[in-house]
């Protein structure tokens, strides 16, 4: 991903928050000269055993994944294999009636992450059950209502056959945070007041780390 200088995340925390924010990554790989790469939108967590809790750098964490042993992605994935997960966090178009200034151009504010790394795929049915339970936790701590998945453990046995699912060693990641930046303070307020009065949940929350930046 090309990410121009100004656009770089200010700390680390930044791109972990986001994941942990906007948990559903688009994995990527390449496939054969006629079928041509593969991608597949799926749920990815924090490896609990090994990154519970990442300080912001993301090289070396572990994260877990998993999709449909029916996907073809699947076949086509191979332990030691290089993936790359792709997550995006907040974002909206920007219009310039909101900067006050003429002559303008309209852009789109948004923020990005991607991650590459080395594949592992689990093959233990107890393991894949691992990753499920680990998904729910986060998921349901972060998201949720408390669920207490205790009662259903047994339909998770059921279907955790058909689960591929896999850790992912993280060698890179980078992150980018478009958000006015190139623009003058005053235009920038502006733009991100604008947000922060919207109705929309995405621009409220891109409003919300503009007024994070340094």
């Amino acid at each position: 991903m090309f990410v121009p200088s100004m656009y770089r995340e200010p700390e680390g925390s930044w791109m972990v928050n986001l994941i942990r924010e906007n948990p559903l990554a688009l994995a990527v790989a390449n496939g054969s000269p006629e079928k041509g790469p593969f991608a597949t939108h799926l749920p990815v967590v924090f490896d609990p055993e090994t990154s519970a809790d990442p300080a912001g750098e993301l090289p070396g964490t572990t994260l877990l994944g998993h999709m449909n042993r029916a996907n073809p992605h699947w076949a086509a994935l191979e332990t030691g294999s290089v993936l790359l997960l792709t997550f995006t966090g907040p974002h909206s178009y920007v219009s310039p009636s909101v900067y006050g200034v003429t002559p303008a151009a309209p852009t789109w504010n948004f923020t990005a992450v991607h991650v590459r790394g080395v594949v592992e795929k689990i093959d233990s049915l107890e393991e894949s059950l691992d990753v499920v339970q680990s998904t729910v936790r986060a998921f349901e701590g972060a998201f949720g209502n408390g669920w207490d998945m205790t009662e259903s453990l047994g339909y998770f046995r059921r279907i955790a056959p058909a689960v591929g699912a896999f850790r992912l060693t993280v060698t890179g990641a980078e992150g980018m945070f478009k958000l006015s930046q190139e623009q003058p303070d005053d235009v920038r307020r502006r733009v991100r007041e604008s947000f922060g009065q919207s109705a929309c949940r995405y621009r409220r929350e891109t409003a919300g780390l503009m007024s994070r930046l340094p």
